[in-house]
């Protein structure tokens, strides 16, 4: 009797694992940014693989970093990090490379997404969307506005009108580090220190509005609040589709010093249940009328060469796609560890305490 007990619980043990397996099988969870996948993309993938995308989502990445350390490295298929936090996702190895024998469509990137300084050789990374982080300003309050950080960090330029920097340290510090002539990238000590004493300066001038990000930067400068401002060319764009009259006033531009270009990029976790479908969905993604309707969507250039007789005309011109001169200006926001990160995350708490 004992005996048959044991075979059933076996039995019946080996039933709900395989039926763990199959809904693992059967269901690809997606961990990716609020407002940045087109829900018939989704729908189109479910019905080609029969399978279910579940999506979970976050607005930042640390918040991101953090729940992959918190047990969602074995939960989630897919995630859709920046370029700056994936040498720190590698080297805590909370991501396992990719096995491009599954992603035929991986010849369809551009060259310069192929082969990244954010990720070399890209053996964990498949480019998801790129964008820039540009200078907004008001075009009536500057008719004749220097194609420069000066907008920003010189009050002669701009003596009265208000204006915000980036709440993100990495942003504010590379801009003002190319406007004393460092580079967008600069990671040198004594650059960075010149560049947070300019931000504190910047910052006691009494047209200071204060640090704010993207989709509220350009909210502040619509109503008037601000006249200069940062913010990404996709959320700038979207906005003025959505509401031309406003946005007739507020151009966007890349300084002449340079400034960011950053790409958000696929990877799979290093213990996601279902890495053979999470190869599916990235090559999925990587098809050329795939990649185009993602960018179609949501305003974002797409990094898909392939994609381009696709996309939508206002898609392949400024500010979405920038002219050849700006993309020269372009630089990645460099990733810091170790002593840098910490030395970095000093003077950032100075310039903001201060």
């Amino acid at each position: 009797m004992t005996n048959n007990k044991n075979i059933l619980a076996l039995s019946l043990g080996g039933l709900l694992l395989a039926g763990s397996v199959q809904a693992q099988e059967n269901k690809l969870y997606l961990f990716n940014w609020t407002e940045y996948m087109d829900p018939e993309i989704i729908a189109a993938f479910e019905e080609r693989y029969d399978v279910e995308v579940v999506q979970n989502y976050f607005n930042s990445l640390p918040e991101m970093f953090a729940k992959l350390n918190a047990g969602g490295v074995s939960q989630y298929d897919i995630i859709v990090p920046s370029n700056y936090y994936v040498p720190r996702l590698i080297q805590t190895g909370l991501v396992q490379k990719l096995d491009t024998s599954k992603l035929d469509n991986l010849d369809n990137v551009m060259e310069q997404f192929q082969d990244p300084a954010y990720g070399p050789g890209a053996e964990y990374t498949a480019p998801y969307q790129w964008g820039t982080t540009g200078l907004v300003y008001n075009t009536e309050t500057f008719p004749d506005a220097p194609k420069s950080w000066s907008l920003m960090f010189d009050p002669e330029v701009n003596p009265e009108h208000p204006f915000a920097l980036m709440g993100d340290g990495q942003v504010s510090m590379g801009g003002a580090c190319a406007y004393l002539g460092h580079g967008y990238d600069c990671t040198d000590m004594n650059a960075w220190k010149e560049a947070a004493r300019l931000l504190i300066e910047t910052k006691g001038r009494e047209t200071f509005s204060g640090f704010t990000d993207g989709t509220p930067a350009l909210q502040q400068l619509a109503r008037g609040v601000t006249h200069v401002g940062l913010s990404y060319n996709g959320d700038y764009l979207f906005f003025k589709e959505e509401d031309p009259d406003t946005f007739a006033t507020l151009d966007f531009m890349i300084p002449d010093e340079g400034a960011e270009m950053w790409v958000d990029s696929m990877l799979i976790p290093a213990e996601a249940p279902n890495p053979d479908m999470a190869h599916k969905f990235i090559d999925f993604i990587l098809e050329a009328e795939v990649g185009a309707q993602l960018s179609n969507y949501n305003y974002y250039a797409s990094p898909n060469a392939a994609a381009t007789p696709y996309l939508d005309e206002v898609l392949t011109k400024p500010p979405v796609q920038p002219s050849e001169a700006d993309m020269e200006r372009l630089r990645f926001t460099p990733s810091l560890e170790g002593d840098a990160l910490q030395t970095f995350q000093q003077l950032w708490s100075e310039v903001q305490s201060r």
